[in-house]
């Protein structure tokens, strides 16, 4: 009974990250980006957390009849996309006649991405844009780009989504692992800063995060398929 009970607990502590998805997009509502991103930073820490938990508690094995996998993908569109396309849409950095247009984009090239049996190539990196557009979002309100700039970004993501491109995760890649943790870790906390500044850091913290954003993105471009290393 015990092990049922927390196996189930395993699920539910996944499906809070849709009940901060919902905390997130009522913040967003009321102009409140920083709490916003707070609510999607702690989002980040239950989807990071959560697989470890399943894994070590056998929760697949325990609860059958519960998918843990298309839990984590509602939650994870919710949090990844759906929430982040309202925030660039309603951001002020868009065009005014293409801003809901393309949030529409970023939903509908985000449900098919995660629709993607095939998003993750047999050695863990992304195979194309990984549709992690909280993290595009943060970028958006951050860096705070003038509209047609972000427009031509948003169109380039959205279409990197469906390339033959690779894009790093930063846990599960074994090349250079312990490098991308460590970047990792360093981007949680300039993230967090520049939340605590009410997404008006420093100059450096902005540089910071630019780089770490940059070498990710490179990382993945650059490292070539293993049968063709």
């Amino acid at each position: 009974m015990f092990v049922t009970v927390r196996a189930f607990a395993v699920h539910i502590f996944t499906a809070l990250g849709a009940a901060l998805g919902l905390l997130a997009l009522i913040f967003a509502t009321g102009g409140h980006w920083a709490a916003m991103f707070l609510a999607l930073g702690l989002a980040l820490i239950v989807d990071g957390v959560d697989g470890p938990m399943a894994r070590r508690f056998k929760v697949r094995e325990v609860l059958p009849r519960w998918s843990g996998e298309g839990l984590d993908f509602v939650v994870d569109f919710i949090t990844y996309v759906f929430v982040p396309a309202y925030a660039i849409a309603a951001s002020g950095y868009l065009p005014e006649l293409l801003a809901i247009p393309l949030g529409c984009v970023i939903v509908v090239t985000g449900a098919l991405y995660f629709a993607d049996g095939n998003m993750k190539t047999d050695d863990n990196y992304f195979r194309g844009f990984p549709a992690v557009w909280n993290l595009v979002a943060f970028y958006v309100f951050v860096l705070e780009p003038a509209p047609w700039p972000a427009t031509v970004a948003i169109l380039a993501l959205a279409a990197l989504t469906f390339a033959p491109l690779r894009f790093v995760h930063p846990l599960r890649v074994r090349h250079w692992r312990v490098l991308n943790i460590v970047l990792m870790a360093a981007w949680a906390v300039l993230a967090f800063v520049a939340v605590a500044a009410d997404l008006s850091p420093d100059p450096y913290v902005v540089a910071a995060l630019s780089a770490i954003a940059l070498y990710f993105l490179v990382a993945g471009l650059l490292r070539r398929a293993p049968d063709q290393a």
